[in-house]
């Protein structure tokens, strides 16, 4: 029989931390697809967060550091400037990105950082009971909003990637989804085309990813990927947001 799907080489042979359902252990998967296919394993470094992909080392069998929370960019702005030949990315959740570290992500995306951001945006802080998060959608129940989020108290969701995306040195801004399989296929090209911007100097990239935590959103796994869909991509919706490639490519 022939074998048509195998374990990438840049993904280690672990067991995930991950609840069942989750979504990190998907993106996981399409960076090391990405990692083999783009020939990247010995130029590529990543940046973990504080947070649920705070072990991410455990399962990318390629350089990784560590930062303190919400540090991503700044640490990933460091490296680029020391090793210009590498590729830095940083592997972020919605607290780490859009809470703690509103003011690296937002000033690096200024400066045209030439790094490349993956957003993990699930609408809680997952790893820590399921608090309100910084993107938790207006109405949305949460260990710390038990009556829905209300504007009048907590304000609205913080749509970073939104905000990025009218930077001038931001060069490729996206959002996509993992709630279809053609969805998740997307978020890979996504996540290519984000590599390919910094690999060609042009400027800060994002791929902002909506991902399912039925744990905390305390549903099924199933149930997660509908919400998701129905209920998460109407308050995100997905696309492309900025990419100026395509207008030096028109």
């Amino acid at each position: 029989m022939k074998t048509v799907y195998t374990r990438p080489k840049s993904l280690k042979d672990a067991p995930y931390h991950y609840c069942p359902g989750c979504g990190h252990s998907i993106v996981h998967r399409l960076i090391c697809e990405l990692v083999d296919e783009m020939d990247l394993r010995g130029r590529i470094i990543c940046i973990p967060p504080a947070g649920c992909a705070v072990l991410a080392y455990n399962y990318f069998d390629f350089d990784t550091c560590e930062s303190a929370h919400g540090r991503g960019c700044a640490i990933a702005t460091g490296f680029k400037r020391a090793r210009p030949d590498k590729l830095i990315f940083t592997y972020q959740g919605d607290g780490d990105m859009a809470a703690i570290g509103t003011a690296e992500t937002l000033h690096a995306a200024n400066r045209g950082e030439r790094i490349t951001s993956i957003f993990i945006n699930n609408a809680v802080y997952g790893m820590t009971g399921g608090q309100m998060a910084p993107t938790t959608m207006v109405g949305q129940k949460t260990s710390t909003s038990p009556y829905g989020r209300r504007t009048e108290i907590e304000g609205y969701p913080l749509k970073i990637t939104d905000l990025i995306a009218t930077l001038p040195g931001a060069a490729y801004v996206t959002r996509t989804s993992l709630a279809t399989p053609a969805k998740i296929r997307e978020t890979k090209r996504s996540i290519k085309k984000a590599f390919e911007v910094q690999m060609a100097g042009i400027g800060y990239s994002l791929v902002e990813i909506l991902s399912p935590c039925p744990t905390n959103w305390k549903v099924t796994p199933r149930e997660s990927f509908t919400y998701l869909e129905e209920i998460m991509e109407k308050e995100y919706p997905i696309g492309v947001m900025k990419d100026i490639t395509a207008k030096k490519e028109g």
